[in-house]
């Protein structure tokens, strides 16, 4: 059993009720298909229509574009539970997407496009990364150009959650100059879009079930009131402005996997015997469990910090930033400790222990390298 944890103002009854109706449908209706899923290599759009209408995509959004006005703890409650279901990152994704919408589209923007992301009827991804750019998206060479009342796109993406299976897409494209000034955001309604094209899906470690895929714009011709902001050049300082939001939702899933890690574990050392007696009775095995079980508990209570200054409108970008990385490394240490106590078992994938294993690993580098996060908060000491 975990150390009991401090319940914070964010951890009331109504947020347990409705994580408790988020769990128990995950739980009928979307992990008996997820080794379906792992082996077709995506979750089909289809999927999240009905989770959506249950509210558990974007609970957070305002009630008159077709949320239910919740805070943005009942999205970390959503995350929380998918991640202990081994779901991989597409809501995530699509819930950041729908973000910088919600917070720098204008009034006709939201009302064509957030009503269809909050029920599922369309699956957003965001397309930065490019070839041969990484974390450094002020190197981008994808182009917007103004044509009277079109931008016309060219470039190409890679490693695009929901790049598979989306239909529509927040494209960060350069207008400008180089470097961070000449950067904004552009939304793309994809389906039947002349010019652009999914290349491969990508074969990946871990994160089985979530389509990663590699996308190309050839003379893509959109409205030019798809632009995000009301002038060009704001895209660079709006994909800043949410960072702090989208570290959580990194966070919030490597505090789960921990937990969820160690549970596995437990229940196999009792129950796996070794020499005459189980694995748990070995002092070895009780000492790393103690070490990883003080992880948990420590990690967790500092995501629960954070949500709640989220909460607040307090969490600053460094705490965003160290919580992002540490979390993550301890994420991936504890889980590969876990996997040693099971022994060859643990490199079987029909095991869970080597699922989290693979799926882990990418947390240390999405969202931004952990390399970038320590370097952002080193500027911030200075500042």
């Amino acid at each position: 059993m975990m150390p009991q944890l401090y319940r914070h103002r964010w951890m009331d009854e109504e947020i347990e009720a409705f994580r408790e109706v988020v769990r128990r449908y995950i739980a009928a209706e979307l992990a008996p298909h997820l080794d379906g899923w792992r082996r077709q290599g995506y979750i089909p759009r289809e999927v999240w229509r009905p989770f959506g209408e249950m509210g558990f995509l974007l609970p957070e959004i305002d009630e008159e574009y077709g949320g239910a006005g919740a805070n943005l703890a009942y999205q970390m409650v959503v995350q929380d539970e998918l991640a202990k279901a081994e779901m991989p990152a597409n809501v995530a994704v699509h819930t950041i997407a729908a973000h910088y919408i919600r917070d720098y589209g204008s009034e006709a923007q939201k009302r064509r496009w957030l009503p269809k992301l909050a029920s599922g009827e369309m699956l957003a991804g965001i397309a930065m990364t490019e070839p041969g750019c990484g974390s450094d998206l002020q190197a981008m060479r994808s182009r917007a150009r103004r044509d009277g009342d079109e931008y016309v796109l060219d470039g190409a993406k890679t490693f695009i959650t929901n790049g598979f299976t989306a239909n529509l897409l927040v494209v960060a494209v350069r207008t400008g100059e180089a470097g961070s000034k000449g950067v904004s955001l552009i939304v793309l309604e994809t389906e039947n879009l002349a010019g652009f094209r999914v290349g491969r899906r990508l074969e990946k470690l871990g994160q089985h079930a979530s389509d990663t895929a590699e996308l190309s714009f050839e003379g893509v011709r959109v409205p030019a009131d798809h632009l995000l902001g009301a002038v060009e050049g704001r895209g660079f300082a709006q994909l800043m402005g949410q960072l702090p939001y989208e570290r959580m939702l990194l966070t919030v899933p490597a505090a789960a996997v921990i937990e969820k890690a160690v549970e596995l574990t437990l229940d196999y050392t009792q129950q796996r015997k070794a020499f005459g007696q189980s694995l748990y009775d070995f002092q070895n095995t009780r000492f790393k469990l103690a070490e990883c079980a003080t992880l948990a508990h420590v990690v967790r209570s500092f995501v629960n910090d954070c949500i709640q200054r989220l909460l607040d409108g307090k969490l600053d970008d460094s705490a965003a930033y160290m919580a992002k990385w540490w979390c993550t490394e301890q994420q991936c240490r504890v889980v590969d400790e876990c996997l040693q106590l099971f022994g060859g078992y643990g490199y079987m994938a029909e095991y869970p222990i080597a699922r989290l294993y693979a799926d882990a690993r990418v947390q240390r580098i999405y969202g931004g390298a952990n390399e970038i996060m320590k370097e952002l908060i080193a500027r911030k000491l200075l500042a």
